[in-house]
C-alpha cells in the first residue's frame, strides 16, 4: 500500500471517530435542564420567549433528533454562548487559540529536539556519567509540580531580576497594536505577536513577546521533555541490543552511523506517538502554565469557564480539543507509516 493510498485510508476512519466524539460530547448535555441546553444555541441573555426557542431548536424532542439538530449546528460552526466571555464560543475559541498556539510554537520543537538527543545520549552511553546526569534531569522534571516551577522561574527572574515578566506583551505593546489596529497602521495577520511583529516590520513587538514567552515555554520543557527522554532512551536500549545493530557493527559501519541511520531512526516510533500528544496538549492550551504566568489562552480560559458554570465554553473546548487530538493521531500514523513502511501493510 501506498504512503498516499494509507493516508486517504486513515483520513476516513476519522470521520467514524468524530462522530464518537460528538456523541460523547452530547450525551454529556443530558445531564442539563433544558434552559442550560439552550445556552448551546442562542445567547440566553437576549432570550424573550423561551418557548420559542424551545420549539425552534426542539430542545423537548426524543433524543436522537436532539443529537442531529446539535450536530448540524456543530458542523455550521455554532457551538453555543459563553457567557463568561460574553460572545458565541467559536470565535472565542479562535481568539484564544493564537496565546497557545505561540506557546506551543516555540517549546514544543525544543522539548521534543532536546528530548530525543538527551534520550539518544544517554542510551548510548549506558551507565556513564553522561547517562546518569540525563537520568537525574528526566527524575527531576518528572517529579516537579507543574505550578510549583512555573512560580519559581516567576519568583526568581521576574520578582528577583525584573526579568521576563508574566503575559503576553508588555503595556507599550499592547497600547502600539491597540491603536494601530484602529488606525489601520497595524494588522493582525495571525493573533501570534512573535509573527505579526515581524509581518508588520515591528521587531520591537517580536523581542518583546518573546521575552514574555520565555518563563512559559522553558517551564513546559522542565516539565515535559522528562517523560521524553526516559521514552526515548528506554526504546534506544532496545534497539542497540537487536541483532540487525550487531550485524551492522560486524560489517564494520561507524558508530555515527549504526546509531544515527539504523537504531534512532527505529527507536523514534514510541517517542512520535508521546510527542503528538504533548504538542496536541500544547495546543489545547496548558491550564496551570496559563494561568499563572497570566497568559489569556485557551487553558486559563476553560479553567476560567469551568470555574463558572459556563457550560458551552467548557463543551466546545472539549469537542475542539477532541478534534486537535484526532488531528495528532492522524499525522503520528502517517509518520508511523513514512518511518516504517511496514505498518503501511497492517
Amino acid at each position: 500500500m501506498g504512503l498516499g493510498t494509507y493516508i486517504i485510508r486513515r483520513l476516513l476512519l476519522l470521520i467514524p471517530i468524530l462522530l464518537g466524539v460528538s456523541i460523547i460530547i452530547f450525551a454529556i448535555t443530558e445531564f442539563f435542564d433544558p434552559y442550560a441546553r439552550a445556552s448551546l444555541y442562542v445567547n440566553p441573555t437576549k432570550v424573550k420567549d423561551w418557548d420559542a426557542v424551545f420549539a425552534r431548536y426542539g430542545l423537548l424532542d426524543p433524543v436522537y433528533i436532539r443529537y442531529v439538530r446539535w450536530l448540524n449546528e456543530v458542523i455550521h460552526g455554532n457551538l453555543g454562548y459563553s457567557k463568561e466571555n460574553r460572545m458565541f464560543v467559536v470565535p472565542c475559541i479562535m481568539s484564544k487559540f493564537p496565546a497557545s498556539a505561540e506557546i506551543a510554537l516555540f517549546s514544543t520543537p525544543l522539548t521534543i529536539l532536546l528530548g530525543i538527543w538527551l534520550g539518544v545520549k544517554s542510551a548510548v552511553h549506558r551507565d556513564k556519567i553522561v547517562d546518569h546526569i540525563t537520568r537525574v534531569i528526566a527524575i527531576i522534571g518528572w517529579s516537579l509540580p507543574t505550578f510549583w516551577s512555573a512560580i519559581i522561574l516567576l519568583s526568581v527572574f521576574y520578582g528577583g531580576f525584573g526579568l521576563f515578566p508574566p503575559g503576553r506583551l508588555g503595556n507599550a505593546a499592547e497600547d502600539f497594536i491597540s491603536r494601530g489596529v484602529r488606525a489601520g497602521t497595524y494588522t493582525v495577520y495571525t493573533g501570534l505577536n512573535t509573527i505579526d511583529g515581524l509581518l508588520n516590520g515591528q521587531l520591537w513587538i517580536t523581542w518583546d513577546a518573546l521575552m514574555h514567552l520565555f518563563l512559559p515555554c522553558i517551564n513546559l520543557v522542565i516539565v515535559q521533555i522528562a517523560l521524553l527522554i526516559r521514552v526515548m532512551r528506554s526504546s534506544m536500549l532496545e534497539e542497540l541490543n537487536k541483532g540487525y545493530i550487531t550485524t551492522a557493527k560486524a560489517k564494520g559501519l561507524a558508530q555515527g552511523e549504526v546509531i544515527n541511520k539504523h537504531a534512532r531512526r527505529n527507536a523514534l516510533i514510541p517517542t512520535i506517538t508521546l510527542s503528538g500528544l504533548l504538542i496536541a496538549g500544547m495546543m489545547t492550551g496548558v491550564v496551570i502554565t496559563e494561568t499563572v504566568f497570566h497568559i489569556d489562552g485557551l487553558g486559563s480560559a476553560a479553567a476560567n469557564a469551568a470555574l463558572h458554570y459556563d457550560i458551552p465554553f467548557v463543551l466546545g473546548f472539549a469537542m475542539f480539543t477532541g478534534i486537535v487530538y484526532v488531528l495528532a493521531n492522524l499525522i503520528v500514523d502517517v509518520l508511523y507509516a513514512y518511518i516504517d513502511p511496514r505498518i503501511r501493510l497492517g
